[in-house]
């Protein structure tokens, strides 16, 4: 078996349809290519509505809404193919992107491989990233005190990590879990993704291991339109699909799972570092909100319930910190 892609469903049955349906007969028809479906208990009829259309899917039921590492390591366990192709729903698949994928991959010398994502419109989209130190990157976020921070970066001027527009074929450190595809003897070597994982940098602390056995790289003229479903919206009820709102329910889940993957990749002194920015983030976000929006002559509470609800957040990590610090198995789902 040349290629297995494992596609994860939660609730994204429209999304897989035309994902699927974006595909080309020689993909869906070649022997040497199979397509895993796995979901977390979706209880929407998905099964029925997708077997019924592409009868050539294997379909494996998880049976709790397991997230992206568990439900990915299912579909690998049982997959036949020399490379594994992870695929999110939300994704269509353009003329030839995967059939000049899986041949230049093949031939190369990389155990993993990204294709360049881009947005319904053409306009590219992040797709792979170097390591920074500590995962300092991620405090670049932080309300008011990320801007600080993002403003001294300029004046050292750092070199931003993640590629947006990558080149014909560009080294990277770690590739976005849209489409990833791992030479199956690499994952066989460097072990399943981590199942401490539910959602978001389970990609990434993979990719450092990995990256341990070889080279991966992002095919920069192999393009595949990734629209960024709204299934993560609905379950968590965020107002918008960015990565950058730590406020709400997705925000304490990307909070949680990025000082985990630093945890577990760097360290418990790396971890602290983080979280002690994230609480002071707190305190500095409060005052310079109050001040900078008084300066401007609006109101001073504009962004109150926001920052308490990235207040309670960093709280709530807190309670996570004994276990995480300790090295304890455990299931990090927060909604």
């Amino acid at each position: 078996m040349l290629l297995s892609i494992i596609i994860v469903n939660y609730q994204s049955t429209a999304d897989i349809q035309n994902c699927l349906r974006s595909a080309s007969k020689f993909l869906m028809e070649n022997q040497e290519i199979e397509w895993i479906v796995v979901d977390n208990d979706s209880k929407d009829g998905s099964e029925q509505i997708l077997t019924n259309e592409f009868p050539f899917i294997q379909y494996i039921q998880m049976g709790y809404n397991a997230g992206f590492a568990r439900a990915n390591n299912a579909g690998i366990k049982i997959a036949k193919g020399d490379q594994v192709l992870l695929l999110n729903p939300d994704t269509l698949i353009l003329a030839g992107s995967i059939e000049k994928c899986i041949e230049r991959f093949v031939q190369s010398n990389h155990i993993a491989c990204g294709v360049q994502l881009i947005h319904a419109d053409g306009t590219p989209q992040f797709s792979g990233s170097k390591f920074v130190k500590g995962g300092l990157n991620h405090l670049m976020d932080l309300p008011y005190w990320g801007a600080s921070l993002k403003f001294l970066a300029s004046i050292l001027q750092t070199t931003k990590p993640s590629i947006i527009k990558a080149n014909k074929e560009q080294k990277v450190d770690w590739i976005s879990g849209a489409y990833l595809m791992v030479k199956k003897w690499a994952i066989d070597k460097a072990g399943l993704m981590d199942e401490d994982f539910f959602l978001y940098a389970e990609e990434v602390e993979w990719c450092s291991r990995l990256g341990k056995l070889g080279t991966m790289c992002l095919y920069g003229d192999i393009e595949i339109v990734h629209l960024i479903g709204s299934s993560i919206q609905t379950a968590t009820g965020s107002v918008d699909n960015s990565y950058t709102n730590l406020s709400d329910k997705k925000g304490l889940q990307l909070m949680v799972s990025n000082h985990l993957r630093i945890r577990k990749q760097y360290g418990a002194f790396w971890y602290m570092v983080q979280l002690l920015n994230f609480t002071w983030a707190i305190v500095y976000a409060f005052v310079m909100s109050f001040l900078l929006h008084l300066a401007h002559g609006k109101n001073p509470l504009t962004d109150f319930n926001k920052l308490i609800g990235f207040a309670k957040n960093v709280f709530t990590l807190w309670g996570f910190s004994s276990t995480m610090i300790a090295g304890k198995p455990y299931f990090y789902k927060c909604f």
